[in-house]
């Protein structure tokens, strides 16, 4: 198909790019939100002036990794097709002219795994915001841990979520936003321990996928299960929003959170 044109997956109209970027890659004839990367959430939340953090960590291979072709050479592959160094990019925003620090995550970086640099730029970021006593966020978008570093991937589920502890402590807000998909070790880990977990509508989000967990229990799983409306129902989720509303729900819920939001009359 055409450059100008795109069919959308779920209702398969054909669609102009051009419209389709304007709507923050969200379709408009269906609704269905299109995965988009990192980079551009960070665009869609910030008020513009933005600082990258943390970039010169970088992963390296542990194992020795090899399957069919070496992990070094999956992740030159991954940076030069996402354009980032890992699975997450830190950032020194502000929304709506509150400080924040983002961790945004990148599926197109070896499907947004969680490895050991993942965590340690995740903790880093969560040290800076206790340090600048700011709110932190999380976008994420992965399959869960990365494989290919064994337990030092795993290791980073605990890791993070003890730094969050101290967050919580400090009353500093922590904010996560899931987005399609959000799995695996990432869901079983930080994703979920927001003091607000938000999500974009129908994302995927779970430990195991939906055809694993239907092999395993040899029954058919009820319609719409582990996407973002179903969780919401069933008290997994606090709110699905739409991109479109995302930087204004957030803005709102760190005025009031912050107690920075304008009295009556002021």
């Amino acid at each position: 198909m055409s450059e100008l044109w795109v069919r959308c997956n779920f209702c398969r109209k054909i669609l102009y790019r051009k419209e389709i970027e304007t709507n923050l890659n969200v379709c408009p004839a269906c609704n269905a939100h299109f995965r988009i990367s990192a980079i551009q959430w960070i665009e869609i939340l910030s008020d513009g002036e933005k600082k990258f953090e943390d970039e010169n960590v970088r992963p390296l291979d542990p194992l020795n990794f090899f399957d069919t072709k070496s992990y070094k050479d999956r992740l030159k592959e991954s940076t030069e097709k996402s354009g980032v160094s890992e699975a997450v990019i830190n950032v020194s925003t502000e929304i709506d002219g509150i400080p924040v620090l983002i961790s945004a995550m990148e599926y197109s970086f070896i499907g947004g795994s969680m490895g050991s640099v993942v965590g340690e730029r995740i903790s880093r970021a969560i040290e800076s915001a206790l340090e600048r006593k700011v709110p932190y966020i999380t976008i994420s978008c992965s399959g869960g841990a990365r494989m290919q570093e064994g337990i030092l991937s795993l290791m980073q589920m605990a890791k993070i979520s003890a730094l969050l502890a101290l967050l919580d402590e400090a009353k500093i807000p922590f904010i996560s936003i899931l987005t399609d998909p959000t799995t695996g070790g990432v869901t079983a880990s930080f994703a979920m321990l927001g003091d607000l977990n938000i999500a974009e509508p129908n994302a995927l989000i779970g430990f195991a996928g939906p055809r694993v967990i239907e092999q395993t229990i040899r029954e058919k799983l009820p319609k719409g299960f582990q996407r973002s409306e179903f969780l919401l129902e069933h008290g997994m989720l606090d709110m699905v929003v739409p991109r479109n509303k995302m930087k204004s729900t957030i803005s709102l819920i760190l005025k009031l959170l912050l107690k920075k939001y304008p009295e009556k009359g002021e």
